[in-house]
């Protein structure tokens, strides 16, 4: 007999690279960026809980499990059915991601609401990475470009180049629209691929990308992606993608030049092509000179 699938959504120690992610090593990664109303707290650094709050966002990942798989983790949630007072409860929730929405399974708290209980403000487990010192980032748009860090101060942070990476099970999309034009961002499309350019940076870069990339105002959130980078694989790079994503829009001039400048001799020429090719057939643009 065929084992039954289903979607389930987690948000802690079970999303990739994390402790208990062991429990889903034979499930079916559906989407790495996922999120699903809620609000998250940090239960004294060891794991999150969710709560509902349809006014929040609270962010994970999507696998497809088969019931056996999902008693498993049941057992390590320990959630049993039949029983009244669960710490955590398993239920049907409506989970947001890049190729659409889906009803998937998830464990919210339970539990009573204690005072020691501080919220994520950012509904991503994966926050307290950025309290690291030392962070590869991956730039795939403007970033790439080093006039804009030279002229706003900071240069220096953004010289330890560490050369082109390959970030698989993306695409490369212009889904933030201001006033001038679109701006990039990174849209999960197992089909595609984005090349970009790797910094290490220091928590001083970090600073600045949180305040360049909107991040407080959740104009962009931080992510921990996995890319290829000189034949090696680095499971968790930090990039930004776009909270609120609209149909694409066509980038400003300026803008679309310092991609381009940023990502000669950086990407392969083929994907340099693609991006020049994007500008001037998807968006009727002339390419911008530099």
């Amino acid at each position: 007999m065929v084992d039954e699938s289903i979607l389930l959504f987690v948000y802690g120690t079970l999303l990739r690279g994390e402790a208990a992610n062991h429990y889903l090593k034979d499930a079916e990664p559906i989407a790495m960026q996922a999120w699903v109303e809620g609000a998250l707290y940090d239960m004294k650094g060891k794991y999150p809980a969710l709560l509902p709050d349809p006014s929040k966002k609270a962010y994970g990942e999507v696998y497809r499990v088969s019931k056996s798989q999902l008693a498993r983790v049941d057992q390590w949630e320990d959630y049993q059915p039949e029983r009244e007072n669960n710490l955590f409860v398993r239920r049907s929730v409506r989970v947001g991601t890049d190729q659409g929405a889906w009803e998937a399974e998830t464990y919210f708290y339970g539990g009573p609401r204690e005072v020691w209980m501080s919220e994520i403000p950012s509904g991503d487990w994966r926050t307290r990475l950025l309290q690291g010192d030392q962070f590869y980032y991956f730039a795939y748009g403007s970033c790439m470009d080093n006039e804009r860090f030279i002229a706003q101060g900071v240069g220096e942070e953004f010289s330890r180049v560490k050369g082109g990476a390959v970030l698989k099970g993306y695409a490369m999309r212009y889904t933030l629209s201001y006033a001038d034009g679109g701006r990039a961002d990174i849209v999960e499309d197992p089909q595609d691929t984005v090349e970009g350019k790797v910094y290490q940076i220091t928590h001083k870069g970090l600073e600045y990308l949180l305040w360049r990339e909107g991040v407080h105002q959740q104009t962009y959130r931080p992510v921990w992606i996995p890319i290829e980078l000189q034949g090696k694989l680095y499971a968790h790079a930090l990039s930004f993608t776009v909270v609120n994503k609209q149909r694409e829009v066509a980038p400003p001039d300026h803008y679309a030049r310092e991609i381009l400048r940023g990502a000669k001799g950086t990407v392969t020429e083929a994907y340099y092509q693609r991006l020049c090719s994007d500008l001037t057939h998807k968006f009727k643009m002339e390419i911008p000179t530099f």
